[in-house]
C-alpha cells in the first residue's frame, strides 16, 4: 500500500517527531546537542518556518512549529538532515542513516491544541526520568517559556502571548498551563496521532480546512460502509 502523503497546512502549527534508525541516540554529547539546535535554527530561518517549542530527548526529537507554506516544514528537515547527519558521522566516525525514516508531523487546531502540546512536549523530559523539574532540563524550550532564559530559536505563538499583559502574567499563566499535565494516555494517543500523520482538532476544523489539503486530515472509520437504502 502506498504511504500517505505527509500532511502540511500553511499557517497553522505542527507537531513534529523525528527518530532516531533501530532507536538509537542521535546525540552523543551537548556538542551534538548545539549543532542540531544551530541546524535547526538556520533551516528554519531559511525555509520561513516559526519554531515555537522543543525538546532533544536521547533517541528523537519533538518540534512545534509553523510553516509560512506547505513545503516549507519538510525544505527546513531536509536542510537540517544534510548538515547535522554529516557533522554528526564525520565526528564520530560512522556512515550510514541517522534517521528512521522521514519525519512524522501532524496538524494542530491552534486554539485546542496549541498550549497543551507545547507543555505536554517540555515535560517529557520529566516523563522519561532525565530530570525532576521541566525548566532543569537545557535541552528544551521550556526554560525559555517559563522566563529562565532567552531562546533565541523560538518564536513566540499568538496563543502564548495572549496568556497574559506581561511576561510575568504569561510566564505565570504557562507555569499554571504545564502543572496540569496530560496523562500518560493522553499523552500516547497525541504522539500516535503524529507518528500516523493525522491533524487534531474538532470536527469543526476539519471542515473548515478539509480543502486546504490534497489529503484527508483524520482517518477513514474502521469497517465497511453502511449500504445505502433503496425504495421499493
Amino acid at each position: 500500500m502506498a504511504r500517505l502523503a505527509r500532511l502540511a497546512i500553511a499557517g497553522l502549527p505542527h507537531h513534529l517527531i523525528q527518530r532516531g534508525h533501530n532507536r538509537q541516540p542521535i546525540f552523543v554529547d551537548d556538542v551534538d546537542r548545539r549543532r542540531y539546535l544551530d541546524c535547526l535554527s538556520d533551516g528554519a530561518r531559511d525555509s520561513g518556518v516559526s519554531v515555537h517549542a522543543y525538546v532533544l530527548l536521547p533517541d528523537r526529537v519533538h518540534l512545534l512549529a509553523t510553516p509560512k507554506d506547505e513545503v516549507g516544514l519538510s525544505r527546513m528537515m531536509q536542510k537540517l538532515g544534510r548538515r547535522y547527519v554529516a557533522a554528526f558521522n564525520q565526528r564520530h566516525g560512522r556512515v550510514g542513516t541517522l534517521w528512521e525514516g522521514r519525519f512524522r508531523c501532524s496538524v494542530l487546531e491552534p486554539a485546542r491544541y496549541l498550549l497543551q502540546c507545547m507543555t505536554e512536549l517540555e515535560v517529557k523530559p520529566v516523563r522519561c526520568g532525565l530530570v525532576h523539574q521541566a525548566p532543569r532540563f537545557q535541552w528544551s524550550s521550556a526554560a525559555h517559556h517559563l522566563g529562565l532564559r532567552d531562546d533565541p530559536l523560538i518564536v513566540e505563538h499568538p496563543l502564548f502571548w495572549a496568556l497574559g499583559n506581561t511576561p510575568f502574567e504569561r510566564e505565570a499563566a504557562y507555569r499554571a498551563l504545564a502543572e496540569q499535565a496530560l496523562t500518560c494516555e493522553e499523552d500516547k494517543s497525541i504522539e500516535d496521532m503524529t507518528l500516523k500523520g493525522w491533524a487534531l482538532g474538532s470536527k469543526l476544523f476539519f471542515e473548515h480546512h478539509t480543502h486546504a489539503t490534497a489529503r484527508r486530515l483524520s482517518p477513514l472509520p474502521r469497517g465497511r460502509p453502511p449500504k445505502a437504502v433503496t425504495a421499493a
